[in-house]
């Protein structure tokens, strides 16, 4: 990561790009959650050997990863793939993307990115706006959940 006076960054200061989809509106998200991955561990047991089992790696399984944002009346590139995908069932081959999250670094007009993840070959698996409650004064969250097979850090 390239040394910077706002270490530890700011969370709140990140962007996102998904593939060829335009539009700011696309990037402008207030959540993104997911970014993990653990991998799975495999007990052996040796012949002879009573006092512990061998633990060796096994594959890495990741998360899926979630978006929130106001959601968009109309109009959005983003929203129109989520629903191809999610209603065009299996008739229709599902279009992946690679998704990017950027962190940046904070205080300046052109941002720098301090980090991204690059999350492979992922589509959305689910799709949800927030309840409707007339007791409370919130607005609308849209929240979008997308799989993926991979992601790498890069700097």
């Amino acid at each position: 990561m390239p040394s910077t006076a706002f270490y530890p960054p700011a969370a709140f200061y990140f962007k996102l790009s998904f593939g060829n989809l335009k539009g700011k509106a696309e990037a402008a998200f207030q959540e993104a959650t997911g970014l993990q991955q653990d991998m799975e561990v495999e007990e052996v047991t040796c012949g002879g050997e009573n006092r512990f089992k061998y633990k060796l790696p096994g594959i890495v399984k990741y998360g899926n990863l979630i978006l929130k944002r106001g959601f968009i009346t109309s109009g959005s590139s983003l929203a129109q793939w989520c629903k191809d995908v999610l209603a065009g069932g299996l008739e229709n081959p599902i279009t992946t993307r690679t998704i990017t999250v950027s962190l940046l670094a904070p205080g300046s007009s052109q941002p720098s990115t301090l980090v991204s993840w690059n999350f492979y070959n992922a589509y959305p698996v689910k799709w949800g706006v927030s309840d409707f409650k007339s007791t409370e004064n919130t607005y609308v969250v849209e929240s979008i959940e997308f799989a993926y097979n991979n992601f790498t850090q890069s700097t």
